[in-house]
Parts: C-alpha cells; sequence; structure tokens
C-alpha cells in the first residue's frame, strides 16, 4: 500500500517539476505488485501533477516567457504548439522527453483542457502500462533491457508514425490533385 502511494506521489512531483521520471520505482515495485496496477496508479498520478504544471503554466508561464522570448516568436510557437497539441502532448508523455515542459506549456498557451488530459491519457498511460505489463509478464530479466532500449524505442515509434503521418498527408494530397 505505501509503495502505490509513494509511486503516486512520485508520479505527481515528477510530472511537474521533479527531474527523475518513476519508470524506475515502476518497474521495481511490478516485480512484486500487478503492473498493469501500477502503471495506472503512475498514469494517474502523472496526469494529476500535469494538470497542476498545467495550471502553474496559467498563472505564470506567459509573463515568465516574455521576458525571455520576443513577442512575435512566442506567437508563432503558441500557434504551432496549439495546432498540434495533442499530437506533442502525446509523443512527449510516452518518449523521454521531459514532459513536464509541455504540460506546462500547454497551460502557457491555454490548449483545452479534455484535448490536454485524453492526449496525456494515452501517451503517458501506453508508457507506463506497457512497462508495468512487460515487467509483470517478463520478470526481471527485462528490466534491464527497458532502461537501455526503451528511449530508442519509443524515439523510433515516434518518428514511424511522423513518417507514416507525412506520407498519408502527402498521397491525400496527390489523390485530391489528380481529381
Amino acid at each position: 500500500m505505501l509503495e502505490s502511494l509513494g509511486l503516486f506521489l512520485w508520479s505527481v512531483v515528477e510530472a511537474i517539476f521533479f527531474p527523475i521520471p518513476p519508470d524506475g520505482l515502476l518497474m521495481a515495485l511490478a516485480l512484486k505488485k500487478n503492473g498493469l496496477y501500477l502503471g495506472a496508479i503512475t498514469t494517474i498520478g502523472s496526469i494529476l501533477g500535469a494538470l497542476i504544471g498545467y495550471y502553474l503554466g496559467i498563472k505564470g508561464g506567459r509573463p515568465l516567457l516574455k521576458k525571455w522570448v520576443n513577442q512575435e516568436r512566442l506567437y508563432k510557437v503558441e500557434a504551432l504548439f496549439n495546432k498540434y497539441d495533442v499530437w506533442v502532448v502525446m509523443v512527449a508523455g510516452f518518449t523521454p522527453i521531459p514532459y513536464k515542459v509541455f504540460a506546462i506549456s500547454a497551460g502557457v498557451f491555454q490548449s483545452h483542457i479534455p484535448r490536454f488530459i485524453v492526449a496525456s491519457l494515452i501517451g503517458r498511460g501506453l508508457r507506463f502500462m506497457l512497462e508495468g505489463y512487460f515487467v509483470m509478464v517478463y520478470g526481471a530479466q527485462i528490466i534491464d533491457w527497458l532502461k537501455e532500449y526503451f528511449d530508442t524505442i519509443s524515439l523510433l515509434l515516434v518518428a514511424g508514425i511522423i513518417v507514416l503521418v507525412l506520407l498519408v498527408t502527402y498521397l491525400k494530397r496527390l489523390v485530391i490533385k489528380r481529381r
């Protein structure tokens, strides 16, 4: 019980400011407990922390950014973020990219909260549920493998998805032009 609470709290704090992700603790605990349950706890804690980060972004992020970034560049970044917010948050949630930065940015740019939550649930949920599942099924031998290759695999997977989306978009435009 206390381990699960500790994992939950770690996940909350990590999604706001703490630099060490909860993955290591999740995997260690998944050796003894249900990995899917622990993955769900980690996901929920991370999303709760991200919502706190979102709120902090709303309250203080824009004035802080205005001090370091010129107005024109800030508007360009905001337009890009708002155009691709779901994809950005999902990718940041799944990969080793610092998720907290994007959670706070979502608040700064006032992304639609339900979309933010769904994107976070998909990105963080996939990451933590897969880790918990793999450790639960394959045991300790998978932990070293996940630590070594998870970042690379997640980045390659995201790159593949981006290439696939670009290819589908290109092919759709090509078909429309031929009509």
